[in-house]
C-alpha cells in the first residue's frame, strides 16, 4: 500500500474516531458496511450512441451496472442517485442501503435523460448522504462516491467548490468519463478517472471500481491504529482526534461560499496550462456576530502528525 493512500486511511480513522469518541459502537469493525453512492448522469446527451458500437450511452450504463451490482457483496450498502431524468420525481431512484437485488435493478432501468448536467449539486447531495451514514457507524467502513457522466458540469463553480471539501472529508471519489471526446475535468481532481468508450470497457471500470472495496479493507488495520494511539494519555489523544474532527462530517459547502459567491482565483489562468488553481478563500465574518472558528493549537496539530506518522512507520518498516 503505498504511503498517500496509508495517511488517507489514517486519517479517516482518526476523523472518524474523533467525530465519535463519546459513543459506544453496537457492532464489531467486521459488522460496519462499506457504502457506495453512485451518481448516474441521465442528462440529454446519454440518449446519443456510442461512437464506436452504436450503443445507446444510458443503455451501456444501464447494463453494466446490474451486471456489477448483481455480484457486489451483500454487505456493502449502494445507493443510487440520478440527475437530470425526465421521468422521476426522486433523483433518489435508490437510497443508500443493504443491497436488495430485485429492487436494485428495478431502480436502474428507471432513468429516462432528458436535462441538463447540474453535476456539482449532485456530488454535495451524493457526499452529504455519505457523511451520514458515516457518522451513523462511528466512522467505520469505507464511503465512495461514483460518478457516471458522459459531459462537463452546467455548474463548474459549485464543482469546483464542492469537490476539494469532499476530498477532504476522506471520501473516495471515482469518475468514470462514458463516450467522451477528452477527459472529464475531474479526471484531475477524483481519486481515479476511467475512459469508457464502449459497453465492455463501461462495465470494466464500474468492476474495478467495486472491487477496490475489498483489497481496501485488507490494506488497512483500524485495530493496529488504535493500538498506536492507545499508549498515549487519554486525554491527550482524545484532545487531538476531537481538534482534526471537528467538522469532519459536517455537510459539504457549510463553510463554504455558496456557487453564486464564487469568484475566479486571481491564477484561474494557470489551471489551464496544467497548473492547479488556488483554493477558494474561507468565508469572510459579515458582522460582529459572525466569529470564524479559532485554529487547533499547534501542540494538538503536532501529535496528530506524529500519530499519522506513527502509523505509517509502523506500515513502511514491518
Amino acid at each position: 500500500m503505498n504511503l498517500l493512500k496509508t495517511a488517507g486511511a489514517s486519517f479517516a480513522l482518526l476523523l472518524g474516531y474523533g467525530a465519535f469518541a463519546q459513543e459506544e459502537p453496537s457492532a464489531t469493525f467486521e459488522e460496519y458496511p462499506d457504502s457506495v453512492v453512485i451518481v448516474l448522469d441521465a442528462s440529454g446527451s446519454m440518449n446519443q450512441r456510442m461512437r464506436e458500437s452504436g450503443v445507446q450511452k444510458m443503455k451501456a450504463a444501464k447494463a453494466a451496472l446490474k451486471s456489477v451490482l448483481r455480484n457486489v457483496s451483500e454487505t456493502t450498502h449502494i445507493g443510487l442517485l440520478v440527475f437530470s431524468a425526465k421521468n422521476l420525481r426522486n433523483d433518489w431512484v435508490y437510497p443508500l442501503g443493504p443491497r436488495e437485488e430485485e429492487r436494485l435493478l428495478e431502480a436502474i432501468d428507471l432513468p429516462i435523460p432528458g436535462g441538463a448536467t447540474p453535476l456539482g449539486k449532485y456530488i454535495k447531495m451524493g457526499a452529504d448522504r455519505l457523511l451520514a451514514a458515516r457518522a451513523q457507524q462511528y466512522g467505520y467502513g469505507t464511503y465512495r462516491l461514483l460518478i457516471v457522466t458522459d459531459g462537463e458540469a452546467h455548474d463548474p463553480k459549485a464543482v469546483a467548490i464542492y469537490t476539494p471539501e469532499v476530498l477532504a472529508r476522506g471520501i473516495i471519489v471515482d469518475v468514470i468519463g462514458v463516450d467522451m471526446k477528452t477527459d472529464h475535468t475531474l479526471a484531475s481532481k477524483a481519486h481515479s478517472y476511467r475512459r469508457a468508450n464502449d459497453p465492455d470497457s463501461l462495465e470494466r471500470a464500474i468492476q474495478e471500481v467495486f472491487a477496490e472495496l475489498s483489497s481496501d479493507a485488507g490494506d488497512f488495520s483500524m485495530e493496529e491504529a488504535f493500538e498506536l494511539v492507545d499508549p498515549l494519555p487519554v486525554e491527550c489523544a482524545e484532545a487531538a482526534l476531537q481538534a482534526l474532527s471537528t467538522s469532519g462530517n459536517q455537510p459539504i459547502g457549510e463553510n463554504a461560499r455558496r456557487p453564486s459567491e464564487y469568484r475566479e482565483p486571481a491564477n484561474a489562468g494557470a489551471a489551464s496550462q496544467g497548473q492547479p488553481p488556488q483554493s477558494p478563500a474561507p468565508p469572510v465574518p459579515t458582522s460582529a456576530g459572525d466569529k470564524p472558528s479559532r485554529s487547533p493549537s499547534l501542540l494538538l496539530l503536532g501529535i496528530v502528525f506524529f500519530l499519522l506518522f506513527l502509523v505509517i512507520a509502523k506500515k513502511l518498516f514491518r
